[in-house]
């Protein structure tokens, strides 16, 4: 497991829920008329499939920022507003908002990504609802999945503080992750007449800085230094 995914998981006071998150992440599995889907490992699944975390990790990377993020407001909640949070709901709900998207996306031999099977019949929010109440997880985090997407994008809005900060959490964190993407891109297709496929989060502020402290004459080569480093062979274990 990721390490900084397994220190998020362990933010959870509560024993027995940080137990039965860290089992589900640990088998993001889901069983339908007899059939085990497993989809792809999530350290390899993006979270989106074109408008944020397109690429690979990037669901992991998503669950830690919205983690932290939703982390932020609960300090904001307690040490502006003086009110209490329960932080254990908050980061149990950040870390599997999005868990079951592994199960809806396939990758072609060529990279790309596309809707699974499954995802043709159920979404990542209905699995998960589904699944969090199979595996007895508490109403209020059920609560917090099911409307994480806000009034406008899913089924319901949150109706309890813990469901509005990851609902604000994902909201902000998919917009930062979406418009780096977009920035990069663009600035790419301004110095060079083309993309970076797949391009990461990581790759695209690296792009951005480069642009930023040393002006478009970088962007090229900040792109070149990015296609030999994809080119490298990744050490073995």
């Amino acid at each position: 497991m990721d390490p900084k995914l397994k220190r998020a998981i362990n933010k959870i006071a509560g024993k027995t829920l940080r137990q039965k998150v860290a089992a589900l992440i640990e088998d993001p599995t889901i069983k339908i008329e007899g059939k085990v889907y497993a989809g792809m490992p999530l350290e390899k699944s993006p979270a989106g499939l074109s408008h944020h975390h397109s690429y690979p990790g990037g669901l992991v990377e998503h669950m830690i920022s919205t983690t932290n993020i939703a982390l932020a407001l609960c300090d904001t909640v307690e040490n502006v507003y003086n009110e209490t949070v329960d932080r254990d709901l908050v980061v149990a709900g950040a870390l599997l908002h999005d868990i079951f998207k592994a199960l809806t996306y396939v990758e072609r031999e060529n990279g790309t990504y596309v809707t699974a099977p499954l995802a043709e019949r159920l979404d990542h929010l209905t699995l998960g609802v589904a699944e969090l109440i199979q595996r007895g997880f508490p109403l209020n985090l059920v609560h917090i999945i099911v409307a994480h997407m806000g009034w406008q994008h899913g089924p319901m809005g949150p109706r309890t503080a813990e469901a509005l900060i990851v609902h604000l959490a994902d909201m902000a964190d998919s917009r930062l992750n979406g418009e780096v993407l977009n920035a990069a891109q663009y600035l790419l297709r301004q110095a060079t007449g083309s993309e970076l496929n797949r391009i990461t989060a990581k790759e695209a502020f690296q792009i951005i800085n480069a642009k930023t402290q040393k002006g478009w004459e970088a962007v090229p080569k900040t792109l070149e230094k990015l296609r030999q480093r994809r080119q490298k062979p990744r050490k073995s274990p």
